[in-house]
């Protein structure tokens, strides 16, 4: 596992919770590493909205920010609406049985308590349902499903009984795609992505609302932008 890998799972998983100071000199002595791809991974991280910038290589890890989840969130709705319109229909019979396998192996990872390995098959889960969205359109939904991660783990932590949930979300959505209704595709993977969103701000910041999730969901749904009550 990469120096990068290593810290950022620290930090998803709430292993380092936010607050921590992060010391590279300390890091290196600890993970016996050079500054050089602590270095690295520090920029990834702060790149992905993990840790702040600071002087004298320090670096703080960052908390939760309701205003960034929104945007965040509102291009992820967007974006992987799209790519499921796209892909809807024109999954191959190899694609079809990875996305499946791939669905089995975020049941059997979560049920055994591997959530890194969860979120690797989450992640390919749902690459495959928007993989023909291009290349550039590709490259940033990836890179925004990365900076989503702490927030899909906050979720899952926040609300243990509702995995069965998110499991059916996903079922639909692939159904969809596999099937060729462009607008189920639009819709189940709008809605399956706000749900996230919303359930973790309401937790975090109760009554501040998702408005730029809001409007994505409006936009593609038409007049289902108005976010329902939160169980």
């Amino acid at each position: 596992m990469s120096v990068h890998a290593y810290l950022r799972d620290l930090i998803i998983s709430g292993t380092v919770p936010p607050g921590t100071q992060l010391k590279q000199a300390e890091l290196a002595r600890v993970l016996a590493v050079s500054r050089t791809p602590l270095r690295e991974a520090f920029r990834m991280l702060q790149e992905e909205g993990l840790v702040s910038a600071e002087p004298n290589q320090r670096s703080v890890v960052l908390g939760l920010d309701a205003e960034e989840l929104d945007s965040l969130y509102a291009a992820r709705v967007t974006l992987e609406a799209l790519g499921a319109r796209v892909t809807a229909g024109r999954l191959t019979r190899e694609e079809s049985r990875a996305a499946t396998a791939a669905f089995k192996e975020m049941d059997r990872t979560y049920r055994a308590g591997d959530m890194a390995s969860w979120a690797l098959a989450h992640r390919r889960f749902h690459r495959l349902l928007v993989g023909r969205s291009g290349t550039p359109v590709l490259r940033t939904i990836s890179s925004y499903a990365e900076q989503s991660e702490r927030y899909v783990r906050i979720d899952q932590l926040t609300h243990t009984q509702d995995f069965e949930a998110r499991q059916r979300e996903h079922q639909s959505i692939f159904d969809a795609v596999r099937d060729g209704d462009g607008q189920a595709a639009v819709r189940t993977m709008a809605h399956h992505l706000s749900g996230t969103a919303r359930r973790v701000v309401e937790a975090h910041a109760p009554g501040r609302g998702t408005p730029c999730v809001d409007a994505a969901l409006e936009l593609l749904c038409g007049g289902t932008g108005t976010a329902p009550p939160v169980a």
